[in-house]
């Protein structure tokens, strides 16, 4: 490996951590977790619900950290837990009214400037973040999934 591809090693993941950190300011200051923005995020977008493990594969969190928020959004009311009506094992997660009043403006607010600083980026600079930023993460998961077969 070399210095060059060090050095922008280091930069991409600090650009990422800087970007996280504004997820997380952006959280709190809205009175909430930032894993529990991410869940509110799906959630309000997903008009028919969907379940904890969907919620778990949208958000990339583990099935107790997803459960341990709808536990918490159930007691305050911003969300509905219930049984979906061809399997009952399975539940439902529903955002209530109560739920968007809650959260609708944060949510809005952060999907609107993340739209935004796309849209400031031309076309092929578009496909070209989203293109690299896949790659990126596909040979990290490759390579950091490898530690476990070594």
């Amino acid at each position: 490996m070399d210095k060059e591809a060090k050095k922008n090693a280091y930069l991409y993941c600090k650009f990422r951590d800087e970007q996280f950190a504004l997820y997380d300011e952006y959280a709190k200051r809205h009175g909430m977790m930032m894993k529990t923005l991410l869940v509110v995020n799906v959630l309000f977008y997903a008009q028919e619900g969907m379940t904890q493990t969907e919620i778990c594969r949208r958000t990339f969190q583990s099935k107790q950290t997803v459960n341990l928020i709808v536990k918490n959004l159930l007691a305050q009311g911003y969300v509905t837990v219930d049984e979906a009506p061809d399997d009952r094992r399975i539940k439902i997660v529903r955002m209530t009214d109560a739920g968007r009043a809650y959260c609708g403006h944060v949510v809005r607010h952060i999907t609107c400037a993340e739209d935004e600083a796309m849209a400031m980026l031309t076309p092929e600079e578009q496909e070209q973040l989203v293109g690299l930023s896949r790659t990126f993460t596909k040979n990290l998961a490759m390579l950091v999934n490898r530690e476990t077969e070594d």
